[in-house]
């Protein structure tokens, strides 16, 4: 598409304003505020657009040439690939907690490690789950009862065959399933294709390779793992039930491979600098796929085998050697969540003894994608074996009820949900009080002179303030969660014991064991209504702006780091946004432009990921105006070893201190960067970083203004634009770049 450049001498005085939006999703005419615009460069997913020429308000305050960046629809353009960030919930919180290690670079590779075999246990997990209602339900127990097959023509087809064709026939079904999640990490989405420009690295801080590295070859080499490693969970599977009735020369050659396959996946993912490696690597590359062949192979063999083996199964109730294997499987993710949880601490308590909840991200959000990944999987075999289940019709043998472990999970999820909600209650409660006083007296400071009738909009704001700060006291909660999250997936050894969880509470806790099991049930609906809640909220996140600015955080958060632990998690869209943006940038400049980039909520990280990959002869020329930032407030928290002051001072340099940061007390997501500057507050800092932060009093006023019935309203995150602080900033803003020479180098 051309390029609708302004005609016009091209000199230093001509500025673009680039506004970079939020995750609001709102539409180019939003983000410019002019309700006739046209696209001068990108695609649908991912565009640029200015006013149409030849209506009127075609440019901004002072003069400059406005432009929007339209990304809204490369997280979750369509409904689809928003329900598929849904269901990949697990592994896309998996993926994230790589990026939220300690900032200390002595365990960096076992962190790596630990994170990337855990993310393997989550696709291990989603094999078991498949297997769990396809071989386990269905093929063993199901197929194998005549109660069970009467009036199900779905299943009555393979009903009477031998047991081996049975559990061969409905291995497809798992095949399938990992085909689906093979073609979604794969599927060539041209939204999410890298703009690769030989762009040198200018920044030494981690957050400048967002973007400019190439994560497609390293993506690729743990897919290869990931879907060797799903088939070798198929195959032990099948082995395992077969081995139960003795054990063949064959047969042990089949478990050696398949154990072979496994470690090797194992070996590989600790090995960082093999799978990170940049770039095309033909014997990793070749190493890696022929890892998976090697296992697609070998499943073919294991069906072959099960099929044809002559040896007469046994009779057992249930899939033999699957529940083992799933409460081993837990067994082992809680005991790695445990080293990543110590290692995290050991580490972190170093560099920054006195932030004792920092840092610890990684193992937090790791607990939870597990306990997410666990309860999906309980719930999916035990809504399948609640469906089998005749009103508890056991009179040939039928048992419906499934996996032990399973019931731990799920019981433990129940529990892990329900004190969380309780110590969520109760600190909202015991901080209320603090909050609401600091909230009064910022509220007292902003409108000393407020007339007694607007006692109840004063309450309002107050309440909208002391809202705002719960964001703080989210990261405790968060931790109590994933510690409650991880004891409940160790209960799962108990299943290891045969051990039921309603006589095991009724024995040391005193409960009865019929209201455990009724728990139980509660528990594996709560499961449901949560996975109900998400869809919705995806569909509601795509079709509604005002709610997809508070849901679509995790989505876009989520999908902005590269996908280095789970290769089956959503894509990651700063590949495209970042590379476009210093494409775009720097081809402004080079036509004689400064460019005032002013970023809302997400837009102000992509630009500060932007800004670090961008040369000093073309940061020379532009100026950075950021709102409702989480640059500091979350990213900060979140992710320290990659958004730490350094990096926010660099990006400070680089722009020649020409930044101006907008926030409000009620925004719940945005923050200061550097000082709040209160009033009242006693100044600290000092330095150009002192000038960066401006707070903006919301609401204007708490009374109707002459013009109007209703007082103005509260406005949060709300993007800032019409607001005359914000046009006074680009003002301003504008003006030091057409004064300020560029530096010379």
């Amino acid at each position: 598409m051309p390029d609708a450049t302004p005609t016009g001498p091209t000199t230093s005085d001509r500025v673009v304003e680039l506004r970079v939006h939020g995750v609001s999703g709102a539409g180019a005419d939003q983000v410019l505020d002019r309700p006739h615009v046209q696209q001068v460069a990108g695609d649908r997913s991912g565009g640029f657009y200015r006013p149409r020429a030849g209506y009127p308000g075609t440019t901004g305050p002072g003069g400059v040439t406005l432009e929007a960046y339209r990304w809204s629809d490369l997280p979750s353009g369509t409904v689809l690939r928003t329900l598929s960030l849904v269901f990949l919930l697990p592994f896309m919180l998996c993926n994230v907690a790589l990026w939220m290690r300690p900032a200390s670079r002595v365990s960096k590779h076992s962190i790596v490690a630990l994170c990337r075999v855990l993310a393997l246990t989550l696709t291990i997990l989603y094999v078991l789950s498949i297997v769990g209602v396809a071989l386990d339900l269905i093929a063993w127990r199901c197929m194998g009862t005549s109660s069970c097959l009467a009036g199900r023509t779905w299943l009555s087809w393979l009903g009477g065959r031998p047991v081996g064709l049975r559990l061969g026939v409905l291995s497809l079904v798992p095949i399938a399933a990992i085909g689906v999640v093979w073609w979604l990490g794969a599927r060539p989405g041209h939204s999410f294709d890298a703009f690769r420009t030989p762009v040198p690295e200018t920044s030494v801080h981690r957050l400048s390779a967002v973007g400019q590295w190439d994560a497609a070859p390293m993506v690729g080499r743990l897919r290869s793992v990931h879907v060797a490693a799903a088939f070798a969970t198929l195959d032990g599977s099948l082995l395992a039930a077969r081995a139960s009735d003795g054990a063949s020369p064959v047969m042990v050659a089949l478990l050696a491979a398949t154990g072979a396959v496994l470690l090797a996946c194992v070996v590989l993912l600790c090995a960082a600098t093999v799978i990170d490696g940049p770039g095309p690597a033909p014997r990793v590359d070749g190493l890696t796929r022929g890892l998976r062949t090697i296992s697609c192979g070998l499943t073919i063999l294991v069906i072959v085998h099960i099929v044809r083996s002559p040896v007469p199964w046994g009779r057992s109730k249930v899939l033999p050697g699957y529940g083992a294997i799933v409460a081993w499987l837990f067994v082992s993710q809680t005991v790695l969540l445990v080293v990543l949880a110590a290692l995290v601490i050991w580490q972190r308590s170093r560099p920054r003894p006195g932030a004792p909840l920092r840092a610890l991200g990684s193992p937090v959000f790791v607990t939870i994608a597990a306990g997410l990944a666990v309860a999906f999987s309980a719930e999916l075999v035990y809504r399948m074996s609640d469906l089998l289940d005749r009103n508890g019709d056991t009179t040939d043998g039928l048992e419906t009820s499934p996996p032990l472990a399973y019931k731990w999970a799920i019981f433990g999820f129940f529990l892990a949900i329900v004190t969380a909600l309780l110590v969520a209650g109760l600190v909202t409660v015991l901080t209320r009080r603090e909050r609401r006083r600091a909230a009064a007296a910022i509220v007292a400071t902003d409108f000393p002179d407020a007339p007694p009738e607007a006692a109840d909009r004063l309450l309002q704001v107050e309440q909208a303030i002391a809202r705002a700060w719960f964001t703080e006291r989210l990261q405790p909660l968060t931790i109590v969660y994933a510690g409650l999250a991880a004891l409940g997936l160790a209960t799962s050894v108990l299943g290891l014991m045969h051990l039921y969880p309603g006589n095991v509470i009724q024995r040391f806790v005193g409960v009865p064991a019929d209201l455990v099991n009724f728990l139980i049930g509660v528990g594996s609906y709560v499961i449901a209504a949560v996975v109900v809640a998400l869809v919705i909220g995806g569909i509601f996140a795509y079709r509604t702006a005002q709610f997809r600015r508070y849901v679509g955080v995790l989505w876009d958060l989520g999908t902005f780091w590269p996908r280095a632990a789970h290769p089956f998690a959503p894509p990651c869209y700063a590949e495209r946004a970042v590379p476009e943006l210093t494409k775009r940038i720097t081809y402004l400049v080079e036509q004689g432009a400064g460019v005032l980039l002013t970023g809302h909520s997400h837009g102000s990280v992509l630009l500060a990921a932007t800004l670090l990959q961008l040369p000093s002869r073309i940061t020379d020329r532009v100026a950075l105006l950021t709102y409702g930032s989480p640059l500091s407030r979350l990213y900060g928290r979140l992710f320290p070893a990659y958004v730490d002051d350094g990096v926010l001072r660099e990006i400070g340099e680089r722009v020649g201190w020409r930044w101006v940061n907008l926030w409000r007390d009620t925004d719940p997501i945005g923050g200061w960067i550097f000082e709040p500057h209160r009033p009242g507050d006693t100044e600290t800092l000092t330095g150009p970083a002192a000038a960066v932060d401006r707070r903006l009093k919301d609401p204007h006023d708490v009374v109707p203004p002459p013009s109007d019935s209703v007082p103005p309203p509260i406005l949060g995150h709300w993007p800032c634009e019409p607001e005359e602080t914000f046009v006074e900033s680009v003002r301003d803003l504008a003006d030091r770049l057409r004064t300020d020479r560029p530096r010379q180098r």
